[in-house]
């Protein structure tokens, strides 16, 4: 029998039983794909968003299947109640920076609101939950890994996404640096980059005529994507399947930025 360092190879575990996991943007779309593939996974999850009747039914809906998660109300741009709230519920040994936003404009009709409302929640809030998640972590002596939803806009331009791609374009960078900073306490740090979801959030701009037709012909594969098509990069990078992945970027974009 062939054998590798002297042993036979074994399948990393995608298993994230006894670990806990924190996923923001949770009551639908990705964040709520995000949350069911933890638990399926084996993780305690808990569901992070501004709504508390919408994120305790998207929570009860994942209890109701014998998984184990619990929905939570929270403004993620309210810096100190993040840090209140990871202190008090933690330790979270996965996080899903997954809240976001998008105000498509042309760059002459981005006005400031628009700019502070999308770069406060895509940039300032994932900085600053990772930040509150990495010191708990430290502080408890445990590795972790922390998973930002970012985009193929983090890596391509779009019209109408000057905004948006400069968010997404950040996050890259902040999770490149992070990886290096994390690095040594066991904690690392990934980015999945998906092309266009079909969600509530992307829901009127696929349904713009023509829109979803020239998306598809930048796709390689011919189709938009589905929340189920990022689950399980969410699922890989929690597990210790990914545990010399850090500072990466998983493109789930078809083929977009194949180009």
């Amino acid at each position: 029998m062939n054998k590798i360092n002297g042993k036979w190879p074994k399948t990393p575990s995608f298993r994230l039983d006894e670990r806990r996991a924190l996923v923001t943007g949770a009551s639908q779309g990705i964040g709520l794909a995000s949350a069911v593939a933890l638990a399926e996974a084996g993780a305690d999850v808990v569901l992070v968003a501004r709504r508390e009747k919408e994120v305790n039914s998207a929570a009860s809906s994942i209890c109701a299947r014998n998984l184990k998660a619990k929905g939570f109300a929270l403004d993620i741009t309210d810096i100190s109640h993040v840090k209140k709230m990871v202190t008090d519920a933690g330790p979270f040994h996965i996080l899903v920076n997954n809240a976001g936003a998008n105000k498509p404009d042309h760059l002459v009709d981005v006005s400031e609101d628009d700019y502070d409302e999308v770069t406060n929640l895509n940039v300032k809030a994932s900085i600053f939950m990772s930040k509150a998640i990495a010191e708990d972590l430290m502080s408890r002596k445990l590795a972790g890994s922390i998973i930002h939803i970012s985009s193929q806009m983090g890596h391509v331009g779009g019209p109408k996404r000057t905004v948006y791609c400069a968010t997404k374009h950040a996050i890259e960078g902040a999770n490149k640096a992070m990886a290096w900073e994390l690095g040594p306490y066991g904690i690392r740090v990934n980015t999945i980059c998906p092309t266009f979801i079909e969600t509530p959030m992307t829901q009127s701009m696929l349904e713009e005529p023509g829109f979803k037709e020239m998306v598809e012909s930048k796709i390689a594969l011919g189709r938009v994507g589905q929340v189920e098509d990022v689950m399980g990069a969410v699922v890989y990078l929690a597990s210790d399947a990914s545990s010399l992945v850090t500072g990466s970027s998983l493109m789930v974009d078809g083929g977009w930025t194949a180009a």
